[in-house]
């Protein structure tokens, strides 16, 4: 008799980091799992156990209103790094959005600060060598996404793909090596996350919290398939990397 010797594929693991309540995968963790992809979220603000090695198939570090040097305040920081240079070290896909960006920029020897703020809806200018990266590769010269941060990125880390640019904030998307992105911005949110934003601070910083919604809902149909684009990308690179570790394990 003859046996099958065919396995079915396992199954393609995405681990999520959160670092914050209001900081989830969003409409990312939506297309990733409707493409089939599974995505274990690790709710590290919360006190859940952060792995010691990565053994997923790819690692997304979010957002959250934190200092990388606020151990006391958030002491799984540090072990979420850990993570990142492992994933730099073996080119598992990396995805860093906003704090997990400056995450990313830290582990591979950029430099940041604070009191650069953008808000709401912001034009993102692609730079030229986006052309040839593997997420950003044929998208609009200008796309817009959502902005809420006053940290940020003020020296790439030696080697690293400058990819997009504000006008107030230049280092808006980069590359690490072959697989590990660094964003400023928010593809994964749309307006109603703004809703969900403490008004109190945005006003007294002159900032109308319902102009920011409008402008959002404004922008966003362009931008929705853009970010759409992106976040499916990825989740193919985790697609590829799954299939050459199985390739090599039945070698």
């Amino acid at each position: 008799m003859r046996v099958d010797s065919r396995r079915k594929p396992r199954a393609v693991r995405m681990l999520a980091i959160q670092n914050a309540a209001g900081s989830g995968p969003a409409r990312f963790g939506e297309w990733w799992g409707e493409s089939g992809l599974e995505v274990d979220l690790v709710a590290a603000f919360a006190g859940a156990p952060v792995p010691e090695r990565l053994e997923h198939d790819a690692i997304v570090v979010l957002g959250g209103g934190l200092r990388l040097d606020d151990d006391k305040r958030a002491p799984w920081l540090t072990p979420v790094m850990r993570l990142m240079k492992q994933a730099i070290e073996n080119q598992v896909p990396s995805l860093g959005i906003c704090l997990g960006g400056q995450m990313l920029a830290k582990v591979a020897g950029g430099a940041l600060a604070g009191e650069v703020r953008e808000q709401g809806s912001t034009a993102i200018h692609l730079r030229p060598a986006a052309d040839e990266d593997p997420l950003f590769h044929a998208l609009p010269e200008v796309v817009h996404a959502i902005q809420h941060h006053k940290h940020s990125i003020t020296r790439l880390p030696p080697g690293a793909v400058w990819l997009a640019e504000t006008e107030q904030c230049p280092y808006q998307a980069f590359r690490v090596g072959p697989r590990s992105w660094g964003l400023q911005f928010h593809p994964e949110i749309g307006p109603d996350r703004i809703r969900r934003w403490n008004a109190e601070p945005l006003c007294a910083l002159g900032i109308d919290p319902a102009e920011l919604y409008a402008r959002a809902v404004c922008d966003e149909p362009a931008s929705t398939s853009v970010w759409r684009k992106v976040a499916l990308r990825f989740g193919a690179l985790a697609r590829r990397h799954t299939a050459a570790h199985e390739w090599g394990r039945t070698r």
